[in-house]
């Protein structure tokens, strides 16, 4: 980080334009809080496709009443090149959108964004942090525990998750990637929907949504409107996700686990999904026009039904439903969410009002209500303690 000297001195008269522009980038770049003047680094938490994601904590001034600094999750944006000579171009487009919505969006059961920061040409969002997330749970259950996750847990989990797209859809954003790493949830069972990166602002599109961005969601969560190439899409899609993450819940495995054909790096079309569109027959039926009237005018309906068998599949999501969660209350909201035609599915604020939530045992506002303490069962997250690629470079942090 350039010294407050070198920021401070005056640009020559005959300085070129290049460098006033450099001037003016040390005298911006003084003035900003390095990350780590704020934050103690305490471990890495993770990496995806954007960026990595670091538990922090909150350095508090000697003398300041906090008596317990708050811990926070750092997401830092990957710059284009990384390195010394990282180079930089601009804010990516999940980044533009994951704090613009971020910073407008207030809501118990939607990550919370304290603040945005920029140091090295990197962006760094600090988010309130968040102990699990349902994949880590699905996978405790799975593996450690070997039990079915309670009814009465994944029905608060589910109207909590329900409650959260609610929010977004009300405010008109679809979230385009709901599953279960992206639904956090705190050690006081609340639920908290997080990773915006692929969120769209959805009142009144001036082009197709597909244009823009051709796959959105997760496969083993994509709504078959989007395997079948819908160049319009409507928040529907977010509720398909919604039961799936449900399915996923109870069976403690993905509901419809496909196998995803990558698209080639040649030909920039997305790839029919043949395999995944059988794994939903598999349990909801062949599609109907009586099911889905509009199916025949999409655009890759033609093609998937001259690869498809010619024999009807019969529906069998009920004996699937009451198999897994030994019950069938609850069976007519997930029928509902899982509709083929997404003009049938229920909107979050409908699924909210099923009858299902007003019987026993009712949903809570935190999901770990029965459990001693009504705090989690379960273990934190790991935390790694050393990462090949620390926050910030060896140079930001000799300039502290």
């Amino acid at each position: 980080m350039p010294s407050e000297g070198a920021a401070s001195r005056p640009v020559p008269a005959s300085a070129s334009a290049a460098d006033i522009m450099r001037a003016y980038r040390a005298r911006r770049n003084a003035r900003r809080t390095p990350v780590l003047s704020r934050y103690r680094v305490m471990g890495f938490l993770n990496s995806g496709t954007y960026g990595r994601v670091y538990k922090a904590q909150e350095l508090v001034p000697r003398g300041s009443w906090v008596r317990e600094p708050r811990v926070y999750a750092i997401k830092k944006f990957k710059p284009d090149r990384e390195g010394h000579a990282a180079l930089y171009t601009g804010i990516s487009q999940s980044a533009v959108r994951e704090i613009a919505l971020n910073r407008e969006l207030r809501h118990v059961n939607v990550v919370w964004l304290r603040e945005v920061l920029l140091e090295e040409n990197a962006i760094f969002l600090v988010y309130e942090y968040v102990e699990h997330d349902f994949l880590q749970i699905i996978h405790h259950h799975l593996t450690v525990l070997r039990t079915p996750i309670r009814g009465a847990m994944i029905k608060s989990l589910l109207w909590q998750v329900l409650n959260g797209v609610q929010y977004l859809h009300e405010n008109w954003i679809m979230h385009r990637d709901l599953k279960p790493a992206n639904i956090l949830i705190t050690a006081h069972g609340v639920v908290k929907i997080g990773d915006l990166g692929l969120a769209r602002v959805y009142c009144g599109p001036l082009v197709s949504l597909h244009t823009s961005d051709m796959v959105v969601v997760t496969i083993w969560y994509r709504a078959p409107e989007l395997l079948l190439g819908a160049r319009h899409y409507s928040p529907a899609i977010d509720l398909w996700a919604v039961g799936c993450i449900w399915g996923e819940l109870i069976a403690l495995r993905p509901m419809f686990k496909g196998e995803e054909i990558r698209m080639s790096s040649k030909v920039k079309t997305v790839p029919l999904q043949t395999n995944q569109l059988g794994k939903i027959v598999d349990i909801l039926g062949t599609p109907t026009r009586e099911r889905w009237p509009l199916i025949e005018a999409l655009p890759d309906y033609a093609a998937w039904q001259a690869l498809r068998r010619d024999d009807a599949v019969p529906k069998t999501l009920y004996q699937w439903y009451t198999n897994r969660a030994g019950t069938s209350a609850g069976y007519d909201l997930l029928d509902k969410l899982l509709q083929y035609d997404p003009a049938r599915r229920l909107t979050a604020a409908q699924a909210l009002r099923h009858p299902w939530f007003a019987e026993e045992p009712l949903p809570t506002a935190n999901a770990f209500a029965a459990c001693p303490n009504g705090v989690s069962p379960y273990p934190p997250g790991k935390v790694g303690v050393s990462d090949t690629h620390p926050i910030v470079s060896e140079r930001a942090r000799r300039a502290l």
